[in-house]
């Protein structure tokens, strides 16, 4: 029987922790699968890819610049159109997709979904949940990325899964973290503050700036916030309105974030829900302390609930300031515990959990 070819579906490439998983994977799969395709409406980002792997795109980079119902659309007409001519193919879900995940049902095409952000952070909207649950029990395998939310999606929708952990390469994050030069930390013997996340509501922005605005009474403190996205200029009016100019910049968006985690003190994380946060473990690989919001799901799991870092229940700006002087005041005391989330990292190690993405694969090739 002729090998199927195995199709990736990911509409939009942006830039973030999915993103980056997205390259590993694929860029390794493409060493062991022989023919491998990627649906995308983000053409751009080409060059990050193995050359093997064939891009199935809009021809114009218009595409590129519209929202994301409007690029998912594209890329499942693209879909359709490629069944539509070959059957024997398998398809890689990037995202849980549930369209996607129909339209392979009704072409009686195998299809993994891989999942990235906790079942929290999905509809509230009761009907809404029936048809994900529905639709995307279709998928002959759904893969999550950390046991917190495997057992979540069990007793939230009945729906078993797989859990491989995002592969990190340590090695990497170093080396990338030597390359740029550009100092963000201005100001000496303060305390170093980094975040590094999109601007949207998941991410919280509003509880670390409240946090921001409690320590600017309590502490000498500098604080950068890394990233791009639709709520820039809310953050950027709060900081203004509060009167924290002299304490938080707002950081352009890079794609190797890592020699500006180095400089800082501390990463603080404040999302409402994650699946595995990749920048927890990238900073834990710099040897940075973490204080992380405890958020469905990943920050618990990296952490090993508090031992290696401080949690903080979401939005909780006072905890989270009040956790941050504390560190502050007993760094010394606190080096044991960036050491033990350092070692704990082995658990991410690249090469084992890139191998359990190609032993499921390879099944159903």
């Amino acid at each position: 029987m002729k090998k199927k070819k195995l199709i990736i579906f990911m509409p939009s490439i942006e830039g973030g922790g999915v993103e980056k998983n997205l390259y590993i994977i694929s860029n390794y799969l493409v060493n062991k699968i022989y023919n491998i395709s990627l649906i995308t409406v983000t053409k751009s980002a080409k060059s990050r890819f193995n050359k093997k792997i064939k891009f199935i795109s809009p021809k114009n980079y218009f595409w590129e610049n519209l929202n994301k119902k409007i690029k998912y659309t594209v890329c499942l007409y693209l879909l359709f159109k490629k069944l539509l001519v070959n059957r024997n193919v398998v398809i890689f879900c990037f995202q849980a997709n549930v369209y996607c995940t129909l339209l392979c049902k009704i072409f009686g095409v195998r299809i993994i979904i891989r999942s990235n952000s906790s079942p929290s952070g999905w509809s509230k909207n009761l009907i809404k949940k029936i048809i994900f649950k529905k639709l995307l029990g279709l998928a002959d395998t759904i893969i999550v990325n950390s046991i917190d939310f495997k057992n979540e999606l069990k007793k939230k929708l009945n729906l078993n899964s797989v859990c491989i952990y995002n592969p990190l390469n340590k090695d990497e994050v170093v080396f990338q973290s030597k390359k740029n030069k550009k100092i963000i930390f201005k100001k000496k013997n303060v305390l170093r503050i980094i975040n590094v996340a999109r601007f949207t509501d998941q991410k919280d922005h509003i509880t670390l700036l409240k946090a921001a605005n409690i320590l600017k009474e309590k502490i000498r403190f500098e604080l950068s916030i890394v990233g791009r996205g639709v709520n820039k200029k809310i953050m950027e009016n709060y900081i203004l309105k509060n009167g924290l100019k002299n304490f938080v910049k707002i950081i352009k968006f890079t794609n190797n974030p890592y020699p500006l985690i180095k400089q800082a003190d501390l990463f603080v994380l404040t999302s409402k829900f994650e699946g595995l946060p990749n920048v927890l473990l990238e900073s834990q690989a710099l040897k940075k302390f973490v204080i992380s919001s405890n958020c469905p799901t990943g920050p618990r799991e990296i952490l090993d609930n508090g031992k290696n870092g401080f949690l903080f229940k979401i939005g909780d700006y006072k905890d989270l300031s009040k956790k941050i002087i504390y560190y502050n005041s007993n760094k010394l005391k606190l080096k044991k515990m960036i050491n033990m989330g350092h070692k704990r990292l082995d658990r991410f190690d690249l090469k084992n959990n890139l191998q359990k993405y190609f032993l499921i694969l390879g099944k159903f090739l």
